[in-house]
């Protein structure tokens, strides 16, 4: 039986996926879901007055990234007394003007815990148009120009598929497919989506448990794949079927996501486990694990031979990818709600939820604090990075900051 929807289609036709070379950080944690992008490595190692581009003011609360395509950036937003006024807001990466803004009114719940909201989750694109995810369970495109292409209300469709803490999990895009975790104590789930109608190509029953974990992407039998985390464990999926081709079944963390290098998974999972999945199926190989590694919130990042992480005491750690093995760890200034991003000028940078940014530099023997700068505003998400600037949301505004002619020299 069809699925009965709350369908706004607005284009028709058959959709080819833009090109992502406009979109460098086109998703919840970059181009790679792992916090890491290569060829930026103009990015500046100093924040402070002096390389702060832009602040431009945001029209309600967010968590979710700001999204970079070509000369455009792209925050989600949800305002009102009740949080279920939906906004996407476009602004010009040259000057952080608003370009055009889009309002719309949530059909689904929007009860959220205090500390997060419904525009918790990280928007997406394939360079040509933009998707949008809500804690309501709103799904929309548009395109560059912030025409409507088409809407879903998936609690119309799946009425019991919420959480009265809120929802977080951000969708990406795999070929011409949205895939998205709608993961809750009840109508849990996860569903591929249609980029051209945003009708089902396919659902999968998921736990029935709380989760705010996002899917990611790594490479299986020489694809791209999805993997779905929960307390469960991870399961990798074909992005086209929702078909389950592996399941590593000993439990996972519902909160900080895994991050994916190749072939090669690090789960948040008894602390840290690092899994290999093998073409045939099946339990994947484990080939490392870390039990006194132990992520916050935050999801582990991804740089080249190694990856990093936060606790929930503050203390940053670096480690040898292939062995787990730690390399050093040093104290940082917290707490973190966000994930830690890094770029190729080797320094890694974090946002603690009072507002302090701080950059480390990842050059010597441990990581050296090397810059501080108070936003003044609480931060709750995780920095993008694109070109020469990286970006972070606060509650009230949107921060761009780039290098400068001393920090190109």
């Amino acid at each position: 039986m069809k699925d009965r929807f709350f369908l706004f289609l607005l284009v028709a036709g058959t959709l080819l996926a833009g090109s992502l070379a406009q979109a460098e950080w086109h998703r919840f944690r970059g181009p790679n879901g792992n916090g890491y992008i290569a060829g930026n490595a103009k990015v500046p190692t100093r924040l402070n007055a002096e390389t702060l581009a832009w602040k431009a003011p945001l029209p309600g609360r967010g968590l979710g990234s700001a999204i970079l395509i070509g000369d455009k950036v792209i925050v989600s937003a949800a305002g009102g007394p009740h949080q279920d006024k939906l906004e996407v807001v476009c602004f010009s990466n040259k000057d952080g003007a608003t370009l055009w803004r889009r309002a719309f009114w949530a059909t689904g719940r929007t009860m959220c815990h205090k500390k997060t909201c419904v525009a918790a989750p990280t928007p997406t694109t394939d360079g040509r148009n933009i998707y949008v995810l809500w804690s309501s369970n709103d799904l929309l495109s548009l395109d560059l120009d912030g025409n409507l292409r088409w809407m879903r209300g998936l609690t119309l469709d799946y009425p019991n598929a919420s959480n009265s803490l809120g929802m977080a999990s951000s969708p990406l895009i795999v070929g011409d497919t949205l895939v998205a975790q709608i993961e809750n104590d009840s109508e849990s789930f996860a569903a591929g989506f249609d980029l051209a109608t945003g009708i089902n190509k396919w659902k999968i029953d998921r736990p029935k448990a709380a989760n705010w974990t996002s899917p990611v992407t790594m490479k299986f039998g020489g694809e791209t794949i999805v993997a779905l985390q929960s307390s469960k464990g991870v399961t990798g999926v074909s992005a086209s079927t929702g078909s389950a081709l592996w399941n590593f079944s000993r439990g996972a963390s519902t909160i900080p996501s895994s991050a994916a290098a190749g072939d090669t998974l690090i789960v948040p999972s008894r602390g840290l486990t690092a899994l290999k999945p093998n073409d045939k199926g099946g339990e994947p190989a484990s080939l490392w694990s870390q039990k006194t590694q132990k992520p916050a919130t935050g999801s582990p990042l991804i740089t080249g031979t190694r990856y990093f992480f936060i606790n929930s005491a503050g203390v940053l750690t670096a480690a040898d990818r292939v062995t787990g093995d730690r390399l050093w760890r040093i104290r940082v200034k917290g707490p973190f709600s966000g994930s830690p991003v890094s770029c190729d000028n080797g320094h890694l940078y974090l946002f603690n939820e009072k507002g302090l940014a701080q950059v480390v530099d990842l050059s010597g023997e441990e990581g050296k604090v090397v810059s501080e700068f108070d936003l003044g505003q609480t931060i709750l998400g995780t920095a993008s990075i694109a070109g020469n600037a990286i970006f972070i949301r606060s509650d009230q505004t949107l921060w761009k900051f780039a290098a400068t002619e001393s920090e190109d020299s």
